[in-house]
Parts: structure tokens; C-alpha cells; sequence
């Protein structure tokens, strides 16, 4: 007969439910501005005019969640105008005509992944915004460390 080996609790055999410690599960960290009740707007460019769509849930450097009362199909396209309000001396976006100089605006494409339909008769839309240069970006980045994290 083979004799059992007795088990050694301090070291761990396999591996249980357990992440790589060098992966990240998100590229970009989620942040509830939904209080806040910030404006969506989708942007025309022709007329250079926006016309309001919905309200920011929560928003990364790399995407947003927004809720609105208009059906929208998952992988299409909508040109959007961001506007953020300046907190803690930061601004959020770059003027890259005008010297760089600090603005609150952007306008881009948002290529939408998932909606879905809320209980209080909105959907929320979220997606990838896609043509954000990496200056503005890491701007929306630092803006955003200000505020509170998504759950």
C-alpha cells in the first residue's frame, strides 16, 4: 500500500480561482458621474450643433455609459460632444488649435458595444470612444482621477 501523503497547508498545490498579478482586467478605470447629470449631445458637424441625447452614467478615459430615451443598435456609430466641467483646477480636454490651452469640450465618434434596456424605461448605451487623440485621453484620464470610482 501506498502511504498518504500528508498535506502541507501553507503551500498552495494549484491555483484557485486566482488572476495573473500582472494583468489588468480593464485598460481604463470607470468613474460615476451619473449625480453629476451631465449632458450627451449628438454632435452635428455641418451645423456645428449639438442636440442632447442622454445623461453620463459613468465614463472612462477609454469609453462611456450614458442613459437615453432613444433606441440605438449596438455597433454603430454616433459623432458625440462631451462637455465636463472643470473640478480642481483640471480641465478635462486640450484645444490643440489654440496652444494647448485647457477646454471642457470634445467632440468624436463613440462606436456603441451594448445596450440595454433600463427598468425606468431608458437604455444605457455604453462604448469605445474611438478617436480620442492619446493627449486628450491621458487629460481625461487625470480629470477623472478626481472623481469617484465606479462600482
Amino acid at each position: 500500500m501506498l502511504a498518504a501523503k500528508p498535506l502541507d497547508w501553507n503551500v498552495a498545490t494549484e491555483p484557485f480561482m486566482t488572476l495573473s498579478t500582472d494583468a489588468e482586467r480593464r485598460t481604463h478605470r470607470r468613474h460615476d458621474l451619473e449625480e453629476q447629470n451631465l449632458a450627451v449631445e449628438r454632435w452635428d458637424a455641418m451645423r456645428q450643433k449639438g442636440a442632447i441625447m442622454g445623461t453620463i452614467v459613468d465614463i472612462s478615459a477609454g469609453g462611456i455609459r450614458f442613459k437615453t430615451r432613444q433606441s440605438v443598435t449596438p455597433d454603430t456609430h454616433i459623432r458625440l460632444r462631451l462637455k465636463l466641467p472643470t473640478f480642481a483646477g483640471i480641465s478635462p480636454f486640450i484645444d490643440h488649435d489654440h496652444d494647448h490651452a485647457p477646454k471642457s469640450d470634445w467632440v468624436g465618434w463613440l462606436v456603441v458595444g451594448r445596450v440595454q434596456k433600463r427598468d425606468d424605461g431608458h437604455y444605457d448605451v455604453a462604448g469605445r470612444l474611438v478617436d480620442m487623440d492619446e493627449v486628450d485621453r491621458g487629460m481625461l484620464g487625470l480629470y477623472l482621477s478626481t472623481q469617484p470610482m465606479a462600482a
